[in-house]
């Protein structure tokens, strides 16, 4: 039998371990800590019984539970289609007027029409609809044909000189470089530049405004506000589609740009449309 040999300072039984000199204790650990060893040991194969664990050729024991964390997902994914169902439904019944009134219904049609905007707007508009040129900006307060919440949605329902839906909204301004010279464009363009203080020719503008009177007040009003019967923008906003120099603006009475926007009731279904309409009038452009 081997000796043990004993540490003189500590008294405490070595483990025949030496390193330079120096001798290893063999201090036991604390039996607290060996039991709640022990206890992790039995947990974890109690565990592995009870739970998913061992992997096989091609699965995995399933445990004696029957859990599976895919089966948790479908079924908390079914509830969640549940819940979605009920407030489709009750959308799809209201007007968006309707929806607005109901706390409940307009906080689900914001949030599930922000996530349709993102799939299927951010495009043109831009992911904050802040829009682009040729794009409209969604949040402010410049409305071709009205921003309430209804107007909104038949905007995006049937779009825009969408030749695909017979509804659709349409507005065409004449190409007046076949209509006026160079000198009444040039002075009509000067006209509306000045109704958003740019400093323009005050001689040409005082002469544009009446080629405006002639030519243009019948859909743009004669205060050049617009008239949204027709779509007729407000030119006295400050807001511009297409650039707001006198240049731009000559650019728009010669040969006008006409944009497209698509219809979406047949593509996304009237509940989505009226979801998107929700939002979008959320923006706090909306009236």
């Amino acid at each position: 039998m081997t000796k043990r040999e004993i540490d003189q300072i500590s008294g405490v039984e070595t483990t025949g371990h030496e390193w330079d000199g120096i001798k290893e204790l063999n201090n036991p650990m604390p039996r607290w800590w060996v039991w709640t060893f022990y206890a992790t040991i039995v947990w974890a194969l109690g565990y592995t019984i009870a739970y998913p664990a061992w992997p096989m050729i091609s699965s995995a024991t399933t445990g004696m539970l029957g859990f599976s964390s895919r089966g948790e997902l479908k079924t908390a994914m079914a509830e969640a289609d549940t819940a979605r169902q009920g407030f489709a439904e009750a959308i799809a019944a209201k007007s968006v007027d309707e929806i607005l009134a109901d706390d409940k219904l307009r906080e689900f049609a914001t949030a599930a029409g922000a996530a349709a905007f993102k799939v299927n707007c951010i495009q043109c508009h831009g992911s904050g609809a802040e829009g682009s040129p040729g794009f409209p900006n969604l949040n402010d307060d410049d409305w071709l044909w009205g921003g309430s919440a209804d107007a909104i949605r038949q905007t995006i329902a049937h779009g825009i000189r969408y030749a695909g839906d017979e509804d659709t909204r349409y507005s065409e301004m004449p190409a007046f470089g076949d209509i006026l010279d160079k000198d009444q464009i040039r002075q009509v363009s000067s006209y509306v530049a000045s109704l958003t203080g740019h400093s323009t020719d005050a001689e040409a503008a005082a002469a544009g405004k009446q080629v405006f009177a002639d030519n243009c007040a019948s859909c743009h009003g004669d205060d050049a506000r617009g008239n949204r019967e027709f779509g007729a923008p407000n030119l006295a906003d400050a807001i511009w589609l297409y650039g707001s120099s006198e240049a731009d603006i000559a650019r728009q009475v010669r040969t006008p740009r006409h944009g497209v926007m698509p219809a979406w009731s047949a593509r996304l279904g009237d509940t989505t449309v009226k979801e998107l309409a929700v939002y979008v009038h959320s923006l706090g452009g909306g009236e």
